[in-house]
Protein backbone atom coordinates (compact mmCIF):
# COMPACT_ATOMS: atom_id res chain seq x y z
CA UNK A 1 0.00 0.00 0.00
CA UNK A 2 1.25 3.49 -0.91
CA UNK A 3 1.24 5.99 1.94
CA UNK A 4 0.48 9.58 0.90
CA UNK A 5 1.02 12.59 3.17
CA UNK A 6 -0.98 15.80 2.73
CA UNK A 7 0.69 18.48 4.88
CA UNK A 8 -0.63 21.88 5.79
CA UNK A 9 0.66 24.39 3.26
CA UNK A 10 3.80 26.16 4.50
CA UNK A 11 2.68 29.51 3.03
CA UNK A 12 0.37 31.10 5.58
CA UNK A 13 -1.50 32.90 2.79
CA UNK A 14 -2.35 29.69 0.94
CA UNK A 15 -5.97 28.68 1.56
CA UNK A 16 -6.12 25.64 -0.70
CA UNK A 17 -5.35 22.02 0.17
CA UNK A 18 -3.93 19.36 -2.13
CA UNK A 19 -6.51 16.61 -1.49
CA UNK A 20 -10.25 16.69 -0.85
CA UNK A 21 -12.20 14.07 1.13
CA UNK A 22 -13.84 12.95 -2.12
CA UNK A 23 -10.44 12.08 -3.60
CA UNK A 24 -9.27 10.39 -0.37
CA UNK A 25 -12.16 7.96 -0.76
CA UNK A 26 -11.46 7.33 -4.44
CA UNK A 27 -7.74 6.74 -3.92
CA UNK A 28 -8.48 4.05 -1.35
CA UNK A 29 -9.52 1.84 -4.27
CA UNK A 30 -5.94 2.10 -5.56
CA UNK A 31 -4.46 0.82 -2.30
CA UNK A 32 -3.52 4.38 -1.32
CA UNK A 33 -3.62 5.41 2.35
CA UNK A 34 -3.93 9.18 2.79
CA UNK A 35 -2.52 10.81 5.93
CA UNK A 36 -3.74 14.38 6.37
CA UNK A 37 -2.23 16.86 8.79
CA UNK A 38 -4.82 18.27 11.17
CA UNK A 39 -6.34 21.50 9.90
CA UNK A 40 -4.91 21.09 6.39
CA UNK A 41 -8.28 21.56 4.70
CA UNK A 42 -9.92 23.95 7.12
CA UNK A 43 -9.59 27.10 4.99
CA UNK A 44 -10.94 25.22 1.98
CA UNK A 45 -14.06 24.13 3.85
CA UNK A 46 -12.95 20.55 4.58
CA UNK A 47 -12.97 19.60 8.26
CA UNK A 48 -10.79 16.97 9.91
CA UNK A 49 -13.96 14.98 10.46
CA UNK A 50 -14.66 15.03 6.69
CA UNK A 51 -11.27 13.45 6.03
CA UNK A 52 -11.71 10.81 8.73
CA UNK A 53 -15.13 9.89 7.34
CA UNK A 54 -13.54 9.47 3.91
CA UNK A 55 -10.94 7.07 5.32
CA UNK A 56 -7.92 9.30 5.93
CA UNK A 57 -5.67 9.16 8.98
CA UNK A 58 -5.13 12.43 10.83
CA UNK A 59 -1.57 13.27 11.85
CA UNK A 60 0.05 16.06 13.83
CA UNK A 61 1.46 18.86 11.63
CA UNK A 62 5.21 18.41 11.18
CA UNK A 63 5.23 14.86 12.58
CA UNK A 64 8.72 13.68 11.62
CA UNK A 65 7.93 10.00 12.10
CA UNK A 66 5.02 10.22 9.67
CA UNK A 67 7.13 12.09 7.12
CA UNK A 68 9.83 9.44 7.29
CA UNK A 69 7.23 6.75 6.47
CA UNK A 70 5.52 8.56 3.58
CA UNK A 71 5.99 7.40 -0.01
CA UNK A 72 4.41 10.50 -1.58
CA UNK A 73 3.91 14.07 -0.37
CA UNK A 74 1.28 16.22 -2.10
CA UNK A 75 1.22 20.00 -1.95
CA UNK A 76 -0.44 22.94 -3.65
CA UNK A 77 2.50 25.34 -3.67
CA UNK A 78 6.28 25.17 -3.16
CA UNK A 79 7.25 22.97 -0.25
CA UNK A 80 9.35 25.19 1.97
CA UNK A 81 10.30 23.24 5.06
CA UNK A 82 7.93 20.36 4.24
CA UNK A 83 10.80 18.28 2.84
CA UNK A 84 12.38 18.01 6.29
CA UNK A 85 12.57 14.41 7.54
CA UNK A 86 11.24 12.86 4.32
CA UNK A 87 12.81 9.50 3.59
CA UNK A 88 15.23 9.19 0.66
CA UNK A 89 13.34 8.18 -2.48
CA UNK A 90 10.05 9.78 -1.40
CA UNK A 91 8.10 11.46 -4.22
CA UNK A 92 7.02 15.09 -3.93
CA UNK A 93 4.22 16.34 -6.23
CA UNK A 94 2.95 19.90 -6.46
CA UNK A 95 3.26 23.26 -8.13
CA UNK A 96 6.89 23.52 -7.10
CA UNK A 97 7.85 26.76 -8.93
CA UNK A 98 10.95 25.08 -10.44
CA UNK A 99 12.14 27.84 -12.77
CA UNK A 100 15.30 29.54 -11.50
CA UNK A 101 14.77 27.85 -8.14
CA UNK A 102 18.18 26.73 -6.89
CA UNK A 103 16.78 26.20 -3.39
CA UNK A 104 14.32 23.58 -4.60
CA UNK A 105 16.98 21.66 -6.52
CA UNK A 106 19.26 21.74 -3.48
CA UNK A 107 16.48 20.30 -1.30
CA UNK A 108 15.76 17.49 -3.73
CA UNK A 109 19.42 16.64 -4.20
CA UNK A 110 20.32 16.71 -0.52
CA UNK A 111 17.23 14.74 0.53
CA UNK A 112 17.59 12.23 -2.34
CA UNK A 113 13.97 12.97 -3.24
CA UNK A 114 11.99 12.44 -6.41
CA UNK A 115 9.76 15.30 -7.56
CA UNK A 116 7.08 16.00 -10.16
CA UNK A 117 6.37 19.66 -10.83
CA UNK A 118 2.84 20.07 -12.16
CA UNK A 119 3.79 23.22 -14.07
CA UNK A 120 5.88 21.03 -16.38
CA UNK A 121 3.29 18.41 -17.31
CA UNK A 122 3.10 18.24 -21.11
CA UNK A 123 0.03 19.54 -22.90
CA UNK A 124 -0.98 16.20 -24.39
CA UNK A 125 -4.40 14.57 -24.43
CA UNK A 126 -3.33 12.03 -21.82
CA UNK A 127 -2.51 14.79 -19.35
CA UNK A 128 -5.65 16.90 -19.74
CA UNK A 129 -7.29 15.59 -16.56
CA UNK A 130 -4.04 16.28 -14.66
CA UNK A 131 -3.62 19.88 -15.86
CA UNK A 132 -3.60 21.83 -12.61
CA UNK A 133 -2.42 25.01 -14.33
CA UNK A 134 -5.60 25.04 -16.41
CA UNK A 135 -7.96 24.17 -13.57
CA UNK A 136 -6.58 26.98 -11.43
CA UNK A 137 -6.30 29.47 -14.31
CA UNK A 138 -9.98 28.89 -15.05
CA UNK A 139 -10.82 30.07 -11.56
CA UNK A 140 -8.45 33.04 -11.81
CA UNK A 141 -10.04 34.22 -15.06
CA UNK A 142 -13.53 34.00 -13.57
CA UNK A 143 -12.63 35.76 -10.34
CA UNK A 144 -10.64 38.49 -12.13
CA UNK A 145 -13.77 39.74 -13.87
CA UNK A 146 -15.77 39.75 -10.63
CA UNK A 147 -12.95 41.67 -8.95
CA UNK A 148 -12.96 44.20 -11.77
CA UNK A 149 -16.75 44.55 -11.66
CA UNK A 150 -16.61 45.21 -7.92
CA UNK A 151 -14.03 47.98 -8.40
CA UNK A 152 -15.58 49.55 -11.49
CA UNK A 153 -17.49 52.84 -11.26
CA UNK A 154 -20.22 51.73 -13.68
CA UNK A 155 -22.43 48.75 -14.56
CA UNK A 156 -21.13 45.86 -16.68
CA UNK A 157 -24.33 45.16 -18.67
CA UNK A 158 -26.43 47.51 -20.77
CA UNK A 159 -29.48 48.62 -18.78
CA UNK A 160 -32.61 50.28 -20.12
CA UNK A 161 -34.24 52.29 -17.34
CA UNK A 162 -36.84 55.00 -17.00
CA UNK A 163 -33.97 57.42 -16.51
CA UNK A 164 -32.35 56.39 -19.78
CA UNK A 165 -30.12 53.70 -21.27
CA UNK A 166 -26.84 52.70 -19.61
CA UNK A 167 -24.26 51.50 -22.12
CA UNK A 168 -22.40 48.22 -21.41
CA UNK A 169 -18.86 48.26 -20.08
CA UNK A 170 -16.02 47.73 -22.52
CA UNK A 171 -13.60 44.99 -21.48
CA UNK A 172 -10.22 44.21 -23.02
CA UNK A 173 -8.69 40.81 -22.24
CA UNK A 174 -4.97 40.39 -22.96
CA UNK A 175 -4.12 36.75 -23.61
CA UNK A 176 -6.53 34.07 -24.84
CA UNK A 177 -5.26 31.15 -22.79
CA UNK A 178 -7.39 29.32 -20.24
CA UNK A 179 -7.64 32.28 -17.85
CA UNK A 180 -8.25 34.73 -20.67
CA UNK A 181 -11.02 32.70 -22.27
CA UNK A 182 -12.74 32.21 -18.91
CA UNK A 183 -12.49 35.97 -18.36
CA UNK A 184 -14.11 36.51 -21.76
CA UNK A 185 -16.94 34.10 -20.97
CA UNK A 186 -17.56 35.63 -17.54
CA UNK A 187 -17.49 39.23 -18.82
CA UNK A 188 -19.90 38.29 -21.60
CA UNK A 189 -22.26 36.66 -19.11
CA UNK A 190 -22.23 39.92 -17.17
CA UNK A 191 -23.22 41.75 -20.33
CA UNK A 192 -19.97 43.52 -21.22
CA UNK A 193 -18.64 44.17 -24.71
CA UNK A 194 -15.34 42.27 -24.92
CA UNK A 195 -12.24 42.56 -27.12
CA UNK A 196 -9.30 40.16 -26.87
CA UNK A 197 -5.64 40.55 -27.79
CA UNK A 198 -3.45 37.51 -28.35
CA UNK A 199 -0.23 36.91 -30.26
CA UNK A 200 -1.62 33.69 -31.75
CA UNK A 201 -3.84 34.26 -34.77
CA UNK A 202 -5.26 30.76 -34.16
CA UNK A 203 -6.94 32.09 -31.01
CA UNK A 204 -9.34 34.17 -33.10
CA UNK A 205 -11.82 31.33 -33.63
CA UNK A 206 -12.05 30.58 -29.89
CA UNK A 207 -12.44 34.25 -29.02
CA UNK A 208 -15.19 34.85 -31.56
CA UNK A 209 -17.03 31.68 -30.53
CA UNK A 210 -17.48 33.33 -27.11
CA UNK A 211 -18.97 36.45 -28.67
CA UNK A 212 -15.89 38.66 -28.33
CA UNK A 213 -13.96 40.68 -30.89
CA UNK A 214 -10.41 39.59 -31.72
CA UNK A 215 -7.62 42.19 -31.84
CA UNK A 216 -5.11 40.80 -34.36
CA UNK A 217 -1.41 40.80 -33.43
CA UNK A 218 1.19 42.82 -35.35
CA UNK A 219 2.03 41.13 -38.64
CA UNK A 220 5.79 41.03 -38.20
CA UNK A 221 7.76 38.92 -35.73
CA UNK A 222 4.85 36.95 -34.25
CA UNK A 223 6.31 34.58 -31.59
CA UNK A 224 5.76 30.88 -32.08
CA UNK A 225 4.40 28.34 -29.62
CA UNK A 226 6.04 25.73 -27.40
CA UNK A 227 4.12 23.15 -25.41
CA UNK A 228 0.86 25.00 -25.99
CA UNK A 229 2.22 28.34 -24.76
CA UNK A 230 3.37 31.41 -26.69
CA UNK A 231 7.14 31.89 -26.77
CA UNK A 232 8.81 35.07 -25.57
CA UNK A 233 8.36 37.95 -28.04
CA UNK A 234 11.02 40.30 -29.37
CA UNK A 235 11.19 43.91 -28.18
CA UNK A 236 10.17 45.19 -31.62
CA UNK A 237 7.10 42.96 -31.59
CA UNK A 238 6.17 44.12 -28.08
CA UNK A 239 6.51 47.77 -29.15
CA UNK A 240 4.15 47.14 -32.06
CA UNK A 241 1.73 45.24 -29.82
CA UNK A 242 1.64 48.08 -27.28
CA UNK A 243 0.98 50.59 -30.04
CA UNK A 244 -1.92 48.48 -31.30
CA UNK A 245 -3.36 48.08 -27.82
CA UNK A 246 -3.27 51.77 -26.94
CA UNK A 247 -6.38 52.79 -28.89
CA UNK A 248 -8.38 49.94 -27.34
CA UNK A 249 -7.21 50.73 -23.80
CA UNK A 250 -8.15 54.39 -24.21
CA UNK A 251 -11.79 53.30 -24.58
CA UNK A 252 -11.73 50.43 -22.08
CA UNK A 253 -13.47 50.31 -18.73
CA UNK A 254 -11.82 47.04 -17.67
CA UNK A 255 -8.57 45.34 -18.71
CA UNK A 256 -7.81 41.75 -17.69
CA UNK A 257 -4.13 40.83 -18.16
CA UNK A 258 -3.27 37.13 -18.48
CA UNK A 259 -0.29 36.98 -20.88
CA UNK A 260 2.53 34.82 -19.48
CA UNK A 261 5.50 32.83 -20.79
CA UNK A 262 6.53 29.80 -18.66
CA UNK A 263 9.82 30.37 -16.89
CA UNK A 264 10.18 33.94 -18.21
CA UNK A 265 9.11 37.40 -17.00
CA UNK A 266 5.64 38.29 -18.22
CA UNK A 267 5.65 40.59 -21.26
CA UNK A 268 5.17 44.22 -20.25
CA UNK A 269 2.29 45.32 -22.47
CA UNK A 270 0.83 48.31 -20.60
CA UNK A 271 3.15 51.18 -19.69
CA UNK A 272 2.40 53.80 -17.05
CA UNK A 273 1.86 56.29 -19.88
CA UNK A 274 -0.79 53.99 -21.39
CA UNK A 275 -2.51 53.75 -18.00
CA UNK A 276 -2.47 57.54 -17.66
CA UNK A 277 -4.27 57.78 -21.03
CA UNK A 278 -7.13 55.55 -19.85
CA UNK A 279 -10.30 57.07 -18.46
CA UNK A 280 -10.44 57.71 -14.69
CA UNK A 281 -12.50 55.00 -12.99
CA UNK A 282 -11.23 52.19 -15.23
CA UNK A 283 -9.83 49.00 -13.66
CA UNK A 284 -6.89 46.80 -14.65
CA UNK A 285 -6.61 43.32 -13.11
CA UNK A 286 -3.17 41.80 -13.71
CA UNK A 287 -3.06 38.00 -13.34
CA UNK A 288 0.52 37.92 -14.60
CA UNK A 289 1.81 39.94 -11.64
CA UNK A 290 3.51 36.90 -10.09
CA UNK A 291 5.86 36.94 -13.10
CA UNK A 292 6.37 40.70 -13.04
CA UNK A 293 3.05 41.68 -14.58
CA UNK A 294 1.74 42.77 -17.98
CA UNK A 295 1.26 46.27 -16.57
CA UNK A 296 4.24 48.37 -15.56
CA UNK A 297 2.46 49.58 -12.40
CA UNK A 298 1.31 46.20 -11.07
CA UNK A 299 2.37 45.15 -7.58
CA UNK A 300 1.59 41.69 -6.24
CA UNK A 301 -1.28 41.66 -3.78
CA UNK A 302 -1.81 45.42 -3.96
CA UNK A 303 -4.09 47.89 -5.69
CA UNK A 304 -2.31 50.90 -7.14
CA UNK A 305 -4.23 53.97 -8.33
CA UNK A 306 -2.74 56.02 -11.15
CA UNK A 307 -4.60 59.01 -12.62
CA UNK A 308 -7.84 57.54 -11.31
CA UNK A 309 -7.22 54.08 -12.81
CA UNK A 310 -7.09 51.12 -10.39
CA UNK A 311 -4.35 48.56 -11.11
CA UNK A 312 -4.98 45.35 -9.14
CA UNK A 313 -2.06 42.92 -8.75
CA UNK A 314 -4.11 39.72 -8.46
CA UNK A 315 -1.65 37.04 -7.38
CA UNK A 316 -3.85 34.72 -5.28
CA UNK A 317 -7.20 34.49 -7.05
CA UNK A 318 -7.60 30.68 -7.08
CA UNK A 319 -7.20 30.72 -3.30
CA UNK A 320 -10.09 33.16 -3.01
CA UNK A 321 -12.34 30.32 -4.24
CA UNK A 322 -10.56 27.81 -2.04
CA UNK A 323 -13.21 25.09 -1.89
CA UNK A 324 -13.69 24.58 -5.60
CA UNK A 325 -10.04 25.35 -6.37
CA UNK A 326 -8.98 22.59 -3.97
CA UNK A 327 -11.59 20.16 -5.29
CA UNK A 328 -10.42 20.60 -8.88
CA UNK A 329 -6.74 20.48 -7.92
CA UNK A 330 -7.35 17.27 -5.95
CA UNK A 331 -8.95 15.68 -9.01
CA UNK A 332 -5.94 16.71 -11.09
CA UNK A 333 -3.68 14.95 -8.58
CA UNK A 334 -5.96 11.90 -8.47
CA UNK A 335 -5.68 11.51 -12.26
CA UNK A 336 -1.90 11.73 -12.03
CA UNK A 337 -1.67 9.24 -9.16
CA UNK A 338 -3.89 6.79 -11.01
CA UNK A 339 -1.35 6.90 -13.85
CA UNK A 340 1.56 6.29 -11.45
CA UNK A 341 0.10 3.66 -9.10
CA UNK A 342 -1.04 0.30 -10.48
CA UNK A 343 -4.01 -1.73 -9.31
CA UNK A 344 -1.80 -3.64 -6.85
CA UNK A 345 -0.79 -0.40 -5.15
CA UNK A 346 2.75 -0.22 -6.54
CA UNK A 347 4.21 3.20 -7.41
CA UNK A 348 6.07 3.19 -10.72
CA UNK A 349 8.11 6.11 -12.07
CA UNK A 350 9.12 5.55 -15.69
CA UNK A 351 11.36 8.47 -16.57
CA UNK A 352 10.98 7.63 -20.27
CA UNK A 353 7.19 8.02 -20.12
CA UNK A 354 6.06 11.02 -22.20
CA UNK A 355 4.12 12.22 -19.15
CA UNK A 356 7.10 12.20 -16.81
CA UNK A 357 9.97 13.02 -19.14
CA UNK A 358 9.46 16.81 -18.80
CA UNK A 359 7.84 16.94 -15.35
CA UNK A 360 9.97 14.54 -13.26
CA UNK A 361 12.61 17.05 -12.22
CA UNK A 362 14.39 14.73 -9.79
CA UNK A 363 14.60 10.95 -9.38
CA UNK A 364 16.00 9.78 -6.03
CA UNK A 365 17.94 13.04 -5.78
CA UNK A 366 19.40 12.81 -9.28
CA UNK A 367 18.43 16.09 -10.92
CA UNK A 368 16.93 15.69 -14.38
CA UNK A 369 15.92 19.26 -15.22
CA UNK A 370 18.90 21.41 -14.27
CA UNK A 371 18.11 23.34 -17.47
CA UNK A 372 15.41 25.12 -15.44
CA UNK A 373 18.20 26.97 -13.61
CA UNK A 374 20.57 28.23 -16.34
CA UNK A 375 23.70 28.45 -14.17
CA UNK A 376 23.29 24.79 -13.18
CA UNK A 377 22.85 23.65 -16.77
CA UNK A 378 26.35 24.83 -17.65
CA UNK A 379 27.87 22.14 -15.45
CA UNK A 380 25.21 19.44 -15.70
CA UNK A 381 23.14 18.76 -18.80
CA UNK A 382 19.53 17.59 -18.67
CA UNK A 383 19.21 13.84 -18.23
CA UNK A 384 16.77 12.20 -20.61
Amino acid sequence: MVKVLIPREWDAGETRVAISPEVVKRLAGRQVQCCVERGAGQQAGFSDEDYVAAGADLVTPGDRAMRSQSDIVLSVGPLGENTAALRPGALVIGQLAPHNNNGLLDQLEEGKLSAISLELLPRISRAQAMDALSSQANIAGYKAVLLAAAGLDRFMPMLMTAAGTVQPAKVVVIGAGVAGLQAVATARRLGAVVSVSDVRAAAQEQVESLGARFIPPPEQGVPGESGGYAKQATMSFLDAQRAGLSEHLNQADVVICTAQVPGRPAPMLITSAMVAAMRPGAVIVDLAVIQGGNCELSQAGQTVEHNGVKVIGADRLPGSVAHHASSLYARNLMSLLEALIDQEGVLKLDSEDELLAPSLISLDGNLRRTDLVPERATSSEMTS
